[in-house]
């Protein structure tokens, strides 16, 4: 495997730089005075951003974007065998790596090497881990998968050697990565076009708390079924966490919510009250990430009121229940939830507004997810008052034909919620516009763009 020498700066390109990640550390890359070119299928303001920093972009993957001048090509999951661009750089005898083998090799580069793994909650952990870090000057390098408002993007490049990370389970994308504190957040079905069932998924997730050294940490969320599986045989230290469980090393007590759904509880350290965290982000699920975030601070051995005062900064990240605004009295939020669990958790927050009608936009992310979770789907999108379908958002995946979004309909109206299903976004704006009245809560939802419809309403 190709070493990449930090020292010796080299022309790198990134097929796929206009992803979230890959964007990230092409402008990590960057300023560390690599020569920095990439190619993506479409501009958007990611792309934007990097061309204004001076990278050269190439819209289309082409042969012809692999120059002789190349020393490196890092790709992402995304692409494939048959690309044109991959075949090029193959043919050519350019050394090659995946995104995550490049993140791996970035890591060993830092003391401090946070990752952040779990099914559900990677970038909101990930970002108020962010906000206690730099609340108390450490100044980290953070890669995050969302757009945080406190750094202006997806990435920070700081000037520590404190580094933070989501590792996503994907393809074992994690595998590859050399983290000195792991976080687990949760572990449940998902990507079941790469999994074989949850076992082969609880595997991953114990290799992958196996990469964390002796004189590291793993923070795990206690809850998880059988967690112990998962921590057999470390030589690292654990830390639990919990909001159930009061022998967890970190739990929430006495867990309350003001009017808008936020929380608040005294944080116990073993057995220790160390005061009241108050949280302005909502719902149970937050609660549990900032216990997550917390408990990871151990390490820097934080003041309680410094992290206090952190955790209250994070007021949320981009697509994570994001107020987008108002029209004609009706209330829009943005979430990226897009599996049957996140779901609920964010409908379950929403039940917390007060609103005549609580209306869920929602789009389906994968056929494969769709199909292996429909009856859940259904179950978690009930908790809406009334629901509108969009099509299914293919992302990698060809359409099967055996999956559509009008499967999920029909669950949903065995159910008895009321739900609607249209073709094409432009049909479901015009129906929300004859539809949502005075009062009303609107959430667009799913990994998708299915926020575009919430923006188009507003005029952004």
């Amino acid at each position: 495997m190709y070493k990449i020498n930090f020292e010796t700066p080299i022309h790198v390109h990134f097929m796929g730089i206009g992803g979230i990640s890959m964007s990230g550390f092409a402008m990590l890359l960057h300023s560390l005075g690599f020569t920095v070119t990439g190619s993506d299928n479409n501009e958007s303001e990611i792309t934007d951003k990097l061309e204004a920093m001076g990278i050269r972009i190439a819209y289309g993957q082409k042969a012809e974007n692999i120059s002789s001048d190349i020393d490196l090509v890092v790709y992402t999951a995304a692409i494939h065998p048959d690309n044109p661009e991959f075949i090029a750089a193959k043919d050519a005898g350019i050394p090659m790596m995946d995104r995550a083998e490049m993140v791996g090799q970035v890591m060993k580069n830092y003391q401090n090497a946070i990752a952040v793994s779990g099914t559900h909650g990677k970038t909101t952990t990930t970002s108020m881990l962010s906000h206690i870090l730099l609340n108390n000057k450490l100044d980290p390098t953070i890669s995050v998968g969302g757009i945080l408002p406190l750094i202006d993007g997806n990435m920070y490049i700081g000037k520590s050697q404190n580094f933070i990370t989501e590792a996503c389970e994907y393809t074992n994308s994690f595998l590859k990565f050399h983290p000195t504190l792991g976080i687990i957040l949760n572990i449940e079905e998902d990507h079941m076009d790469f999994f074989k069932d949850i076992n082969d998924i609880r595997h991953s997730f114990h290799s992958f708390a196996k990469l964390i050294p002796s004189d590291g940490l793993l923070v795990i969320n206690k809850e998880i079924d059988n967690y112990t599986e998962i921590t057999d045989g470390l030589a690292c230290q654990v830390l639990t966490y919990s909001t159930k469980d009061s022998d967890a090393d970190y739990y929430a007590k006495d867990i309350t919510y003001d009017d808008a759904g936020c929380g608040s509880y005294h944080l116990i350290v073993k057995g220790e009250d160390k005061g009241e965290i108050h949280l302005q982000v909502v719902g149970a699920h937050n609660v549990s990430n900032s216990l997550a975030a917390i408990c990871a601070t151990s390490v820097f051995s934080l003041d309680f009121e410094a992290v206090k005062d952190g955790i209250f900064s994070f007021t949320g990240t981009n697509r994570r229940f994001q107020m987008k605004g108002k029209i004609g009295g009706v209330t829009i939020i943005d979430d990226y939830a897009h599996h049957p669990t996140e779901i609920r958790a964010t409908l379950e927050a929403a039940s917390r507004y007060t609103a005549k009608t609580r209306w869920c936009v929602f789009q389906p992310h994968t056929y494969t997810r769709t199909k292996a979770f429909l009856k859940d789907f259904a179950s978690a999108l009930s908790l809406a008052d009334k629901v509108v379908l969009a099509d299914i958002y293919a992302a990698r995946e060809a359409d099967p034909g055996d999956i559509s979004s009008l499967d999920l309909k029909k669950e949903l109206e065995k159910l008895g919620t009321e739900t609607y299903y249209f073709p094409s976004f432009d049909e479901i704006e015009n129906f929300l516009l004859q539809n949502c009245i005075d009062g009303d809560l609107l959430i667009t939802m799913g990994a998708g763009n299915v926020d575009k419809i919430g923006e188009s309403l507003l005029g952004l």
